[in-house]
């Protein structure tokens, strides 16, 4: 898992989950944890001669020692919560 410092100084964990062969899911894991409410994702999409053959399949671990961190700040403004508080409704 790669280090990463949001710019209000949380130190981030990052992983990267199912590649395809063009893109990835990019999780933000909150050093709290207790809790998994407070981590984030982002779609990460990779522009290589591979990505337009189907039949392959990108590296997790080449992908995550690719992320500097002008990329992973990118990605973690666009990044979007994994769990969000909904309210239980009641119909009857």
């Amino acid at each position: 898992m790669k280090a990463f410092v949001a710019g209000d100084g949380t130190a981030w964990g990052v992983e990267v989950r199912m590649p395809t062969h063009s893109s990835a899911l990019v999780i933000f894991r909150h050093p709290d944890g207790a809790t998994s409410l407070k981590h984030r994702y982002a779609q990460l999409n990779v522009r290589t001669p591979a990505a337009n053959d189907p039949r392959a399949r990108l590296a997790s671990d080449e992908l995550v020692d690719a992320l500097d961190t002008r990329s992973l700040a990118r990605l973690f403004n666009r990044s979007a919560p994994v769990h969000t508080a909904r309210a239980s409704y009641i119909v009857s």
